[in-house]
């Protein structure tokens, strides 16, 4: 008769009492029966060897011991590791190399770092596969260091440091936001509506949002994990106008905090187009915009571009300046934008 378990405090860890029939049973084998199924017995016996398996709470390292009725058997589940990023031949954009850095043109789409539910097809993988040998390593592991990141949906210019110095380089001059003039960091942005000044700044401090852990908010600033963030922006293009309007903008950040640009156009008013995240509500707009309204209907992601990066070179000190156009699915966005004939209606 297979063992009855009692209470597992979490999903990862459960507790069994042996019963009169169980008595005898190999610890390996009474687990295989108390579980189900649910584990091999092979990766039982690694569990119990690990020292995962308690009995009335004292570890027992060997799965031949035999159980006696009434002992309470507590197996723990150890955290999965992550798996260690395998090189992929992801085709990437580059638009400079040297010994110390890559800088890339990432694509909308592309997820940055492996994490759960992306544990490939990442632009780390894309570079272990491009770099191979040139990466002398981050912390004595050869692997691309990673000083700042995209979104999944958002395109444009990244800065990848390929060993140790221009890792720790790099990072200091993400750290200082641009406040010591080595680094700048410009995006452009189709946000709905036309905002009321042509050129503005959005100092608001963000931190999570208390009805969903994922999403980031503008918060007071005396709230525990408030974040200091300041987005400073200019109107570029404008479309239409009244209920019917749309802008292209570019926003340089003085911060960066977490979907910055995306809260802090939200919260004057001007969410992204294409943003399900933090401008769902305004999807419905696009019936409005007439000859342009297939293609803001069906654009799929959050129409952002980092089209402008400017660091210090980690070696030589000099002044790097990258800038991207548009990708096409932006471009073709903006085109529809810039012609459309508004709903009659």
């Amino acid at each position: 008769m297979p063992a009855v378990g009692t209470s597992g405090s979490e999903a990862d860890a459960s507790c069994f009492l042996v019963s009169e029939e169980d008595a005898g049973k190999r610890l390996d084998q009474f687990l295989a029966q108390a579980l189900d199924g649910e584990l091999s017995r092979s990766r039982i016996q690694s569990l119990i060897e690990a020292g995962q398996v308690c009995i009335d709470e004292a570890p027992v390292l060997s799965p031949k011991r035999r159980m006696q009725p009434g002992e309470s058997v507590s197996l723990e589940m150890p955290e999965p590791e992550a798996p260690e990023p395998e090189p992929e031949n992801i085709p990437i954009t580059i638009l400079y190399e040297d010994a110390d850095l890559v800088v890339i043109d990432k694509p909308a789409g592309l997820v940055v770092h492996p994490g759960p539910g992306n544990w490939t097809g990442t632009l780390v993988n894309a570079l272990l596969y491009h770099c191979g040998d040139t990466l002398s390593g981050i912390g004595g592991v050869r692997r691309p260091g990673i000083v700042h990141r995209l979104d999944k949906d958002t395109s444009g210019v990244m800065v990848v440091a390929k060993n140790d110095l221009a890792h720790r380089s790099l990072a200091d001059q993400f750290a200082a936001h641009g406040s010591d003039g080595r680094m700048e960091r410009a995006y452009q942005a189709v946000v709905w509506g036309i905002p009321l000044r042509p050129i503005g700044t959005v100092d608001a401090p963000l931190g999570r949002s208390n009805t969903d852990r994922t999403k980031r908010t503008v918060v007071k600033e005396g709230r525990a994990d408030a974040r200091h963030a300041v987005t400073h922006f200019e109107v570029l293009e404008r479309y239409g106008e009244g209920a019917t309007s749309a802008s292209l903008v570019a926003c340089i950040l003085e911060t960066g905090r977490t979907h910055q640009i995306r809260v802090h156009m939200s919260h004057i008013g001007h969410p992204l187009v294409g943003d399900e995240t933090y401008g769902a509500r305004l999807k419905t707009k696009a019936k409005k915009f007439g000859s342009a309204a297939e293609v803001i209907g069906a654009f799929p992601r959050q129409a952002l571009h980092a089209f402008r990066l400017v660091f210090e070179h980690p070696t030589t000190g000099e002044p790097m300046e990258f800038e991207t156009d548009l990708p096409d699915d932006l471009e073709e966005l903006v085109e529809a934008l810039r012609h459309f004939t508004p709903d009659a209606a």
